[in-house]
């Protein structure tokens, strides 16, 4: 189900709980709320749509990537750029890094280890730091 966006900082500051077997609703609700964004949107956590999980979906290509719990256990080559953010107004500049490497649990709680770099690096760090309630 496609949910509201999120925009108060409070909500959005608080530090995400662990996703479980039960929230395999929200990553549904994320895929589709992500989906109805795609004209602006490239990633969301589950505190965008007032849900205080452990949960991401990230737009890789054609595909979108649900990550539950997801770590970044290792980072390589860090590089200043500015972000947006469906939640708020504007661009903040922040620090990304190239290369990294996430562990997660997939749709199907298996778990995941994996390294990205580039775009899509940048998402999954932008959403990370939503669950710890970071903001750029």
């Amino acid at each position: 189900m496609i949910k509201p966006v999120v925009h108060d900082p409070a909500i959005l500051s608080q530090v995400a709980l662990p996703a479980t077997n039960r929230d395999a609703g929200t990553v549904t609700d994320l895929l589709d709320t992500l989906q109805a964004n795609a004209d602006n949107c490239v990633g969301i956590a589950a505190n965008m749509i007032g849900v205080n999980q452990q949960i991401i979906v990230v737009q890789m290509g054609p595909i979108a990537v649900p990550m539950l719990n997801p770590k970044i256990v290792a980072h390589q080559n860090p590089y200043q750029t500015n972000e947006g953010c469906l939640s708020l107004t504007g661009e903040r500049p922040t620090q990304r890094y190239q290369r990294i490497t996430v562990t997660y649990l997939d749709r199907n709680f298996k778990p995941q280890r994996q390294s990205f770099d580039g775009f899509i690096a940048q998402i999954i760090q932008h959403e990370v730091d939503h669950l710890a309630g970071i903001l750029i």
